[in-house]
């Protein structure tokens, strides 16, 4: 049974960091695409960043344009974890934040598991 778990959130203020951290069990993600995606009340979820496998050691990262900049996405794959390191937070980053698993190496369509999720609030 595969299972995204994540954590990190909570109350930070504005220009903070945050890194959140998502531990998959079950399987192992190391070839395959992994995201983060959040969000906000009353709005839809949205896309944040991915990392794709590229082959080999290589792993690329694609950002929303809202975050490009502020957030990184990193994984360590002995520790089956994928985290998402966001700085120079902003109160409009505030929404629950998702991780993500795709059964492909790239991030193509729509990712196959899904993690409960996590707050971060930036308060202003």
């Amino acid at each position: 049974q595969v299972q995204l778990v994540e954590s990190g959130g909570g109350l930070v203020q504005a220009g903070g960091s945050r890194r959140l951290s998502c531990a998959a069990s079950g399987r192992t993600f190391s070839s395959n695409a992994m995201g983060w995606f959040r969000q906000a009340p009353g709005k839809e979820r949205e896309f944040v960043g991915t990392v794709s496998w590229g082959g080999g050691s290589t792993y690329y990262a694609d950002y929303a344009d809202s975050v490009k900049g502020r957030f990184t996405i990193s994984r360590d794959n002995a520790k089956n974890t994928v985290y998402l390191q966001m700085n120079s937070l902003k109160p409009e980053d505030t929404a629950v934040y998702y991780c993500a698993a795709y059964l492909t190496a790239q991030a193509i369509g729509v990712p196959v598991y899904w993690g409960q999720g996590t707050q971060v609030t930036v308060s202003s």
